[in-house]
């Protein structure tokens, strides 16, 4: 049995999961303190679950806690940038591309190193590791509580980054590395950025997980604990510790999941309607497809392990004004029950459009009686065009696909959609994130050039590097599969050089 809990800007879900039956489901307001809102949703869990809550064995959490430290400016740490890559890259050093008020909050100390790789494999120069140990004694001295260490061309050649690290550690035994190559893709700056958010997050990401492991255990569960990732698997709370930003998006991949496993679709679109946001994602084979460009987070751009999602601000909390008629970006959040009109508030939300119209029971019908027949028409009208323009946006084909709709306000989406083949609102659609929680599993993916192989060595060494990867995750070596193969000839690159991206996943061990 697994308990999957999804912690959302309204709502904190929570599910037991005992095979491919939902035994128990709840609701719980999300709580400023993410913590008490675990607490909260596993009590409800566990007291209608009764005496089998005994049986869990695994419990998954998905949270936008860390994606909300970037956006907020709250909670991150300051860090140390090391690049290895001198004498290039110097005309474009670490956050350069930051907005300057992230950037003041997280940038400690900016260090350049001579060394790094070619685009073709061969050293920039020789990795100087005198320069190297000056630089480490100056973050020892200097007290950072995070290094992040990039170098030009790591991916295809990851040794630069690995001594430098070692270095940093023989000097800085009790300051976490993160090394840039574990995270990102080819792309310096991109990669670079996401290893600088990953150190900056790692103060918060060890004391979220300490106390999101303690709730767990103080709601009387004995069970392994992990965390959901952006690609809808989850890692062990130890590995998310160290990698918070693959939790980033999070949420509306473990909603997709949800949605795939009700609905027994494995390629449709989905429409993820919560209290703040539509997120509008694309399921090939069972899984969120993947972003190939850059994402932006926070206002920095970002290359790695990310879902192709379009956010709309179509929400349950969703502001609606009427002169003139626009609804959101701007969202009243998880103090729906307090501020709408239906809960007895004075602010219009889109669920009071929506219980107007009959399309949603919720709160006292009466106190929205007065809105005009044509006002909620003119807005479920908006609402529908919304959608409509993240469901064309979405696809990448001809031809219409099913639209499944999850989330709390999932009422919000009509009936018909222009380029759906069909609309479906999904039985416990409302908790199908924690639902893609619950059944989610442990992934392994590798992104990388490989020169004078071939194509087909090269497409069995990165699955054979995937499989180990997603075993050293916790998977069980038995039930790997591969969900995603990409290669890519890189024409610029001598030795026949191919890029591939193998993703497989396999059953928690």
């Amino acid at each position: 049995m697994r308990i999957g809990i999804d912690v959302g800007g309204t709502h904190t879900d929570a599910v037991l999961l005992e095979g491919t039956q939902i035994v128990a489901a709840e609701k719980v307001p999300t709580t400023p303190d993410v913590t008490a809102g675990v607490v909260a949703a596993l009590a409800a869990v566990s007291e209608r679950a009764g005496p089998a809550i005994g049986d869990v064995d695994a419990v998954m959490i998905g949270t936008t806690h860390f994606t909300n430290a970037v956006v907020q400016r709250r909670h991150l740490t300051r860090v140390a940038a090391v690049r290895i890559g001198l004498p290039a890259s110097a005309s474009l050093p670490p956050f350069c591309d930051w907005p300057a008020d992230l950037a003041n909050v997280v940038r400690g100390a900016v260090f350049l190193v001579p060394g790094g790789h070619e685009f073709d494999g061969r050293p920039i120069v020789p990795f100087d590791r005198d320069a190297m140990a000056e630089v480490a004694a100056k973050v020892r001295d200097g007290g950072f509580d995070a290094i992040a260490v990039s170098a030009v061309f790591s991916p295809l050649n990851t040794d630069d980054e690995q001594e430098a690290a070692e270095i940093l550690d023989s000097h800085c035994p009790d300051v976490p590395v993160t090394m840039s190559h574990r995270l990102g893709r080819i792309g310096l700056l991109e990669r670079e950025n996401v290893a600088l958010m990953n150190a900056a997050l790692a103060g918060l990401a060890r004391s979220t997980v300490d106390a999101l492991s303690q709730a767990v255990r103080d709601s009387g569960i004995d069970a392994r604990v992990f965390l959901t990732q952006n690609d809808g698997t989850v890692m062990a709370a130890e590995t998310a510790a160290q990698f918070p930003v693959f939790s980033f998006a999070s949420g509306p991949t473990n909603s997709m999941r949800g949605a795939a496993f009700l609905s027994g679709l494995s390629d449709a679109i989905v429409a993820d309607v919560g209290g703040t946001t539509t997120d509008i994602g694309f399921l090939r084979a069972g899984f969120p497809r993947e972003a190939n460009g850059v994402v932006n987070v926070g206002g920095v751009r970002t290359l790695f392990r990310m879902p192709d999602l379009i956010s709309l601000g179509l929400g349950g909390g969703s502001l609606v004004r009427e002169e003139p008629l626009s609804i959101g970006p701007d969202s009243v959040g998880y103090q729906l029950t307090e501020r709408g009109l239906v809960f007895g508030g004075d602010t219009l939300t889109a669920t009071d459009v929506a219980v107007a119209a009959g399309l949603a029971d919720i709160g006292e019908a009466a106190e929205v009686d007065d809105l005009g027949s044509a006002f909620r028409d003119a807005a479920l009208g908006q609402m529908r065009e919304m959608v409509e323009d993240g469901v064309d946006r979405m696809k990448t084909q001809a031809g219409d696909l099913p639209l499944l709709t999850v989330g709390g306000g999932a009422f919000l989406v009509p009936d018909r959609v222009s380029g759906a083949s069909e609309v479906i609102h999904l039985p416990d659609g409302a908790v199908a994130n924690a639902v893609g929680a619950a059944i989610a599993q442990v992934s392994g993916e590798i992104d990388r050039i490989f020169q004078d192989l071939g194509r087909d060595h090269a497409l069995a060494e990165a699955q054979q590097l995937a499989e180990k990867a997603a075993v050293a995750g916790g998977a069980d070596p038995a039930s790997l599969k591969v969900v995603d193969v990409e290669d890519l000839p890189i024409s610029y690159l001598p030795g026949d050089a191919l890029r591939v991206r193998i993703r497989v996943v396999g059953d928690i061990a």
